[in-house]
């Protein structure tokens, strides 16, 4: 079985360590790949910056995006994943606190596979991130000519 890579783009340690640690405790055993800020999972996907010789034909089987990042928004991350012939397939969480109702219409005007608002209550987050990872992991199909 080949190795399904999770890239986590967030900026907020706590919530890095969390998510980790929700994984690990759901036996979630997949190799996660964390950026800081919205450049840097730009950086990484396109294997520029510091990712340059990052392999270019490996890509992450999904991406936990959070909107409010540094430097370049988790939406704008979005727009160029989705514009891109290479990147415009692979399923996009966004896993966020905001509960903005124009966060949610941007995230799938933008192609989003899905929105989950970060539940403050660590059970029910670890069960949200299992739920993610059982489905987008192990049940869902993607086209594997990107």
């Amino acid at each position: 079985m080949e190795n399904k890579t999770i890239l986590l783009v967030e900026d907020n340690l706590d919530d890095v360590e969390l998510t980790l640690h929700a994984l690990k405790k759901n036996k979630i055993k997949n190799q996660v790949d964390v950026v800081n800020d919205g450049a840097e999972a730009l950086e990484y996907l396109f294997c520029k910056g510091k990712y340059y010789n990052r392999n270019s034909n490996k890509y992450p089987t999904i991406i936990l995006l959070d909107i409010k990042l540094p430097k370049v928004d988790g939406l704008e991350v979005l727009k160029q994943l989705r514009a891109n012939e290479l990147t415009k397939f692979i399923p996009v969480i966004i896993l966020t606190s905001s509960k903005e109702e124009q966060d949610i219409v941007s995230s799938y005007k933008l192609g989003a596979n899905s929105y989950v608002r970060k539940p403050v209550d660590f059970n029910q987050f670890a069960e949200a991130v299992s739920s993610l990872g059982l489905y987008w992991l192990l049940l869902n199909e993607t086209p594997h000519n990107k």
